[in-house]
């Protein structure tokens, strides 16, 4: 993959004004760009109190800048950050006189990333760490982009593809050197019991992914019930502000609103829904249309009523995932005790139950406390990519009627999908590794 020969800035130290400003530059012109507007190279990863100047030799301003010669830097080129003041103007005027320099150009969207990727320094499951890391909102969202970021899932990719590289070695040997008396007969049928453990561990893997979607995009949880059960007061309520118009007249809320928390680190997302009820009023009617289509998308649904009395399995009969019962409005019961049948009572008036509530809904968040790595498949891509190296294997495995040849291809098909998963599709020298098993040639 060809890496542009352009040096490239930009600031990335996000929106101004600020207290300081970071001036990214990144390609061959590093070292000369920072001799004409420095003075002078900073030793490497030490930084230097420096004057900025432009073309003219007027000082623009005076910061930090360091340098980090390639191939040990982000990018893996030269590159180099000019820590200045955080201003609008003063900003502007330093990127319009780099933008002046030959050779120099301001950097598009994501190419930072995208020249780390190119030069070997991260690959796509890590530069798609890196995109979370920054995006992350909560603490679980935090831990999962940053074992993306550093590496650790594409590390288990990688085991995975140095066993099918193993495999499909072993299976050359047999293939192709069975005359050596360094590699015994039928060595090839070692390793299939490997392949099947691989096969397991790929299906245990993908089994996460329901866990990694939840904590990467939110916990979907749905409001529903009836109309006036309170299901717009307890949005409003969670919170902490007006989302969703109250009144006291049935089927006020129309469309599907929603409401983003973090929940014990995790994002959830909160949605209120049209009143369930039979209606001529044809708004009303696309309105509940769209909570069936909310409820069926549910991680949970929370069934409301004021009504102890009510039919909850009625309320949503198709839907068959997780449930709570919260009977509202406790405030305006004469007696504490709850029905048989409710989960919680609440009250957004007096925030009676609110603690329970939340505790419950608590309960059907992903248990990662307890060491679990997050090394998560999060993405559609990880997730096909995956599958497809698991039906090649599967395939593999059941090919032996047909050769050792077809099956070998069956395990390249498979290491070929693991490196879509994280952009390493290089060829593999197979005779590297059997040179090394085999002592083969000596």
């Amino acid at each position: 993959m060809a890496v542009s020969q352009d040096t490239i800035f930009a600031l990335s130290s996000g929106s101004l004004p600020s207290g300081v400003a970071i001036v990214r530059l990144s390609g061959p012109r590093c070292r000369q760009t920072l001799e004409t507007i420095c003075g002078r190279v900073p030793a490497p990863r030490r930084a230097s109190l420096l004057p900025v100047r432009d073309g003219g030799g007027l000082v623009l301003d005076e910061g930090l800048v360091l340098f980090f010669p390639g191939p040990g830097s982000f990018t893996g080129e030269d590159t180099a950050e000019l820590q200045i003041h955080g201003g609008r103007a003063t900003v502007k005027a330093v990127l319009s006189m780099l933008g002046a320099l030959e050779g120099l150009r301001a950097a598009e969207a994501g190419e930072f990333s995208r020249r780390a990727f190119q030069n070997g320094r991260m690959d796509l499951v890590a530069v798609e760490g890196l995109a979370d890391l920054i995006a992350a909102e909560t603490e679980m969202q935090r831990r999962l982009a940053a074992e993306h970021a550093a590496g650790h899932l594409s590390a288990l990719y990688d085991s995975w593809a140095k066993r099918l590289t193993h495999a499909r070695a072993m299976i050359e040997a047999e293939l192709d050197f069975a005359d050596e008396d360094d590699v015994p007969g039928s060595v090839a049928s070692t390793i299939w019991q490997d392949m099947q453990g691989l096969k397991q561990d790929i299906v245990n893997h993908l089994a996460g992914a329901h866990v990694g979607e939840i904590v990467r995009d939110g916990f979907n949880v749905v409001i529903a019930g009836p109309p006036n059960a309170g299901k717009s007061s307890l949005l409003n309520y969670l919170a902490q502000r007006d989302i969703a118009i109250v009144t006291d007249v049935p089927g006020t809320t129309r469309d599907v609103l929603h409401v983003d928390l973090d929940l014990l680190g995790y994002a959830v997302r909160l949605h209120d829904t049209a009143g369930l009820r039979d209606t001529d009023d044809i708004v009303e009617r696309e309105g509940i249309r769209r909570t069936q289509r909310s409820i069926a998308e549910a991680h949970l649904v929370l069934l409301l009523s004021s009504d102890p009395d009510i039919d909850w399995a009625g309320l949503s009969a198709d839907y068959t995932g997780p449930r709570l019962r919260v009977l509202t409005k406790s405030d305006e019961r004469a007696d504490a005790w709850t029905p048989d049948g409710v989960d919680v009572m609440i009250s957004v008036t007096s925030g009676e139950g609110m603690t329970a509530l939340l505790d419950a809904v608590g309960g059907f968040l992903p248990d990662l406390e307890s060491g679990q790595a997050l090394s998560l498949p999060t993405r559609d891509r990880h997730f096909s990519n995956l599958r497809d190296a698991l039906g090649h294997i599967g395939s593999a495995l059941d090919a032996g009627p047909l050769g050792l040849d077809i099956q070998a291809e069956y395990l390249r098909l498979a290491g070929h999908a693991l490196g879509r998963v994280t952009g390493r599709v290089d060829v593999e020298n197979l005779l590297d590794v059997i040179f090394s098993e085999f002592c083969i040639g000596k």
